[in-house]
């Protein structure tokens, strides 16, 4: 066996779908070179729930799955494959990638000319096929962690002395030997590996490819950096780099490596280092997140508090003025910026700014905020009630603030006035005629806002009915206005999609794959974002963010009044003990008050956590197969609404306490 290609797999079925035939392919170009060349490729999936494992059974027979029945980590799951596999050559390659039909061919012939290679990366671009500066990088000591963590390694990227975290000095089209390999593209010499051991397992994620990089140059052995063959790294589809969490375990993924290889005060200084970096990291996060979310109120509550404030002045002034009458500075200091915050609270309330161009949620949330402003008014003392009049003006004049800063909002994003009608993305399909309608006819089922204006042929002759050629395809995007490119990989090699993606000079172009046969369109918008898809939608009502909301909205609200009624509440409850532990479980998030029903899940429902009560529950006198039990499942996320399961709380409500 001359290549063993291991993937770890987790809740990424689509990405791994494409990856799968596109390494079919590179296996077949490296077997037509080198016929006496056999390869395998073992999946390695960490217990995922999006039906991963039955894709592979289905569609990939040749492939050798291992489904693990807990998530191992990204270490031990490679681990298992690799004590398997008998491959003279590893490869360790991430689910979401594409590689080019000769990727294979040429890194294992590099191998083969390079016995001192231990280890081998590739050029790697994101998904608008921009170079990833982490195809190359520097073994991370002090300095260069220094560098990074305080940005001058951004500030200067081609310096010898603060770039040697990604190597910029380093020219990208040139073969170099590295510190530290990628590990979403490892090819590894399975007798280096049988020297200097295998990937760390105390690695649960993260920093285990700078540890295996670093112990291949210690075992005599040099990694090297191949550009002349090129992936498609789709990037943080599985981890988003921006959280909390991702800070923690990456950061303390290079602790644990300082410790293992630094000396002791080296290690000590690079420990300090990563913990404010954690730290710094974490908070900033925190804090772009809150704002992120805060943003939107902030504005309406400022709009909102000054227009209230010049409604008021006007009513004093026009209404007041003639019994004499004027409104103290403490009704505009005081009362005013409270009532615009109530307003503000409403609109919170109805999702008006999880779904911001809803005008029937403001309408909504005006109208809940002028019943607590209402509210807020009685119990206001005698001396501080200065105006019934201007709770209704208040209520009026909130709605048009909040349309109005919607509208705006709209205008700027979507470049027309008129609120709500999101633009269609313009679209050309690449491909042949047969392939690229039936990606047509797949994006009219995907329920986006879309607008093909043609097809392009795939190779360089102009077909009759299509805009032009593939050579033609800058001219056709520039021309027509394209917003997103879609190429099928049925008709076109890999590697003259990656060409024509570094061939357009249109910058804010998006690109997506339709993989031979799938019902999936792949892509990514940057390398800073997960990648995305689009599939034909299956009409699920549960499936709507809107549904998702007042799901978690019902959730919450017979929580809270449970628990302020808990002392008559408990009474009805057969289980009081495990009643308590649902309250809290479902007032943090943990649980539902109504879960499926079955634990065989049909891969197209939608997510939910686990229920105290099941919509099987009214047939739990009878002993239903699973598929019917199933079919029970989906009938409630297709026709869901949050009726449903206030219907199913009340009829269960002596189950409350049900143990989960």
């Amino acid at each position: 066996m001359k290549l063993s290609i291991v993937i770890v797999n987790y809740n990424v079925k689509y990405f791994l779908e494409q990856c799968l035939h596109s390494c079919h392919k590179a296996m077949a170009q490296m077997a037509a070179a080198h016929p006496n060349w056999e390869s395998d490729v073992w999946v390695v999936d960490n217990n995922s729930v999006d039906g991963s494992v039955e894709m592979v059974r289905e569609r990939f027979k040749w492939v050798k799955l291992l489904a693990n029945k807990d998530n191992k980590g990204f270490s031990k799951a490679n681990n298992q494959a690799i004590r398997q596999s008998e491959g003279e050559y590893v490869l360790l390659l991430n689910p979401d990638t594409v590689v080019e039909e000769d990727t294979f061919l040429k890194c294992v012939e590099f191998m083969d000319e390079n016995p001192d290679g231990g280890g081998l990366g590739v050029k790697m671009l994101d998904g608008k096929g921009n170079f990833l500066p982490e195809s190359k990088r520097g073994l991370p000591a002090p300095d260069v962690a220094f560098f990074k963590i305080f940005g001058f390694s951004a500030l200067f990227p081609k310096s010898k002395i603060f770039g040697k975290y990604h190597l910029g000095f380093l020219d990208n089209d040139e073969t170099h030997s590295v510190d530290v390999l990628a590990g979403a593209f490892m090819m590894l010499r399975h007798k280096a590996l049988d020297e200097v051991g295998l990937l760390d397992e105390t690695f649960f994620m993260y920093g285990e490819d700078i540890d295996l990089s670093y112990r291949l140059t210690l075992g005599g052995y040099k990694n090297y950096y191949l550009p002349s063959t090129r992936i498609i790294h789709y990037k943080g589809e599985s981890t988003k780099k921006d959280s909390v969490n991702y800070v923690f375990v990456f950061y303390n993924a290079m602790i644990i490596f300082a410790k293992k290889h630094f000396n002791a005060n080296n290690a000590r200084l690079f420990t300090l280092l990563i913990s404010i970096a954690i730290y710094l990291r974490a908070a900033l996060s925190i804090i772009t997140r809150f704002v992120k979310n805060i943003a939107h109120p902030a504005v309406d509550w400022a709009l909102n508090f000054a227009a209230l404030v010049a409604a008021g002045h006007w009513y004093e002034h026009n209404i007041k003025l003639s019994d004499g009458d004027y409104y103290p500075d403490d009704f505009f200091n005081f009362i005013l910026p409270i009532y615009s915050l109530i307003w503000v609270f409403g609109a919170v309330l109805t999702g008006s700014y999880k779904w911001s161009y809803q005008i029937s949620r403001v309408f909504k949330g005006v109208m809940i905020g002028t019943i607590l402003v209402a509210i807020f008014y009685a119990f206001l003392n005698e001396d501080l009630r200065f105006s019934r009049a201007m709770v209704l003006i208040g209520s009026v004049v909130s709605f048009l603030v909040f349309y109005a800063s919607r509208w705006l909002l709209h205008f700027f994003r979507e470049g027309h006035p008129f609120l709500g009608r999101i633009k269609p993305k313009r679209m050309v399909i690449v491909g042949g005629e047969h392939e690229a309608a039936r990606v047509n006819e797949l994006l009219v089922h995907s329920g986006i806002q879309h607008e093909v204006v043609g097809f392009v042929s795939p190779g360089d002759e102009f077909n009759k009915g299509f805009l032009g050629s593939s050579r033609q395809l800058n001219d056709v995007v520039n021309i027509h206005k394209i917003d997103e490119v879609i190429f099928c990989s049925k008709d076109m090699k890999s590697s003259d999609i990656f060409n024509l993606m570094l061939g357009i000079d249109k910058t804010d172009l998006f690109y997506k794959i339709v993989p031979e046969e799938s019902l999936f369109i792949i892509g990514s918008n940057s390398k800073n974002q997960p990648g995305d898809y689009y599939t034909i939608d299956v009409k699920l009502a549960l499936k709507s963010p809107e549904n998702q909301f007042n799901k978690r909205v019902v959730d919450l609200l017979v929580a809270l009044l449970l628990t302020a009624t808990l002392p008559l509440s408990i009474l009805a409850i057969k289980d009081k003990k495990h009643f308590i532990a649902n309250l809290w479980h479902v007032l943090i998030g943990k649980l539902t008050w109504v879960g499926y029903s079955s634990t065989q899940l049909n891969e197209n429902l939608p997510h939910l956590r686990k229920g105290v009560l099941k919509p099987i529950d009214r047939y739990r006198e009878l002993k239903l197969e699973v598929k019917a039990i199933n079919r029970i499942d989906l009938a409630y996320a297709r026709n869901y609404h949050f009726t449903k399961d206030i219907d199913i709380i009340l009829k269960g409500f002596s189950r409350l306490g049900a143990k989960v």
